[in-house]
């Protein structure tokens, strides 16, 4: 008698049945990834700054020709050698008005402290097209380059004359019919104009009467009068002549910053700085790596920018031990400064060559502003 069943039939096993929680995790999950896929493809209202290339003012830029040029170039002058970097700082924008970043992409971002998600207005207004932005960026570079190099011919003692010049009429002008664009503003009732401010406070003692403006048109000199208009502007009461001026300046030589596919003013102050090292002997800088960014004028002030963080991460990731900060951005460098870097507040283009002098001479750094809570 056989004990055991040489070709035994197995018995069907238990079906095993998924447990509450095992089901309703899996369509959790099942549910997290559809509405990854929908995310991914949702479209959104923001973009993401990151840090943009590093510019050497120092050094060379590509040409539109492809071939490598001096960033700054003078013609005219005695210029130096230079060492080191006086580095201008960009900002990359991801995403714009036809293709927006998808969800997904901005939580990574929100989660890097090197990148930050902004709404798309607030690089893209409503109305204004990719290509519109463009152009205004192109244009805010050129007037913050004459800026710039007004600016470091004045602080080396040249003499510097600023033009300004009718750019445009808002809408029902007081100026329209009288004044044409491109005709330079030389004086306003006998006083000679050597700024905006200077302009803008003849019209507004004038209460109203009309202002005797000297302009040059042509290369003429004439005299034509403008009685300004009376508008509210933020509640208050003001007096417009209805023009917006562009400045522009005689150079005693020819400045040339060589530097495409970049735009907007903020850069405005590391030019200053590169043209005065180019055109000064010895090192302004010491020989070391200073990165920094801020608008200039051409009376050395230096303003705020935007995407101070990204340029801060760009600045370290570049090398830079130094960084010069406008003071305007403080509120937004106080806790977000990125490894061993060393932000100094600066105000003026004097404030700026004081940090150099520092670094320079290995000055007593701490003794330098700084940007401080509150």
């Amino acid at each position: 008698m056989a004990l055991f069943d040489e070709n035994p039939v197995p018995s069907p096993a238990p079906e095993r049945r998924l447990s509450r929680g095992a089901v309703a995790g899996t369509w959790a999950l099942a549910v997290a990834l559809v509405v990854l896929v929908v995310l991914t493809f949702l479209p959104t209202s923001y973009v993401i700054e990151q840090p943009g290339p590093v510019y050497n003012t120092l050094g060379t830029a590509r040409a539109s020709d492809g071939t490598d040029v001096p960033l700054i170039s003078v013609d005219g002058a005695e210029t130096y050698p230079t060492e080191g970097s006086l580095d201008l700082l960009t900002v990359q924008v991801v995403g714009n008005r036809e293709r927006t970043p998808s969800w997904f992409e901005l939580a990574t971002a929100w989660f890097d402290p090197s990148r930050a998600v902004v709404p798309l207005t607030s690089i893209f207004p409503d109305g204004q097209t990719s290509d519109e932005r463009t152009e205004q960026s192109a244009a805010l570079m050129v007037d913050s380059q004459k800026e710039a190099t007004a600016a470091a011919l004045s602080e080396l003692g040249y003499e510097v004359q600023p033009e300004f010049s009718v750019f445009s009429f808002v809408t029902d002008s007081a100026s329209e019919g009288i004044l044409e664009e491109g005709d330079v503003i030389v004086a306003a009732n006998g006083t000679e104009i050597m700024d905006v401010d200077t302009l803008r406070g003849i019209v507004n003692d004038g209460g109203g009467a009309a202002i005797e403006l000297t302009i040059v048109r042509d290369g003429e000199q004439m005299d034509v009068s403008v009685t300004p208009q009376v508008t509210e502007v933020d509640g208050e009461t003001t007096l417009l002549l209805g023009i917006s001026l562009i400045t522009d300046y005689e150079f005693p030589f020819d400045v040339t910053i060589q530097l495409d596919n970049v735009g907007g003013p903020s850069a405005g102050m590391m030019f200053a700085l590169g043209i005065m090292d180019v055109l000064t002997p010895g090192e302004l800088n010491g020989g070391e790596q200073v990165a920094g960014t801020g608008t200039i004028t051409g009376d050395g002030v230096v303003g705020a920018i935007g995407g101070i963080r990204q340029k801060m991460w760009g600045a370290l990731d570049s090398g830079a031990d130094w960084f010069l900060a406008p003071e305007a951005n403080c509120d937004e460098v106080v806790g977000h400064v990125p490894g061993d870097l060393q932000v100094f507040s600066v105000e003026t283009l004097e404030d700026a060559l004081s940090v150099l002098e520092a670094i320079t001479d290995d000055g007593d750094l701490s003794a330098l502003p700084t940007c401080t809570a509150g």
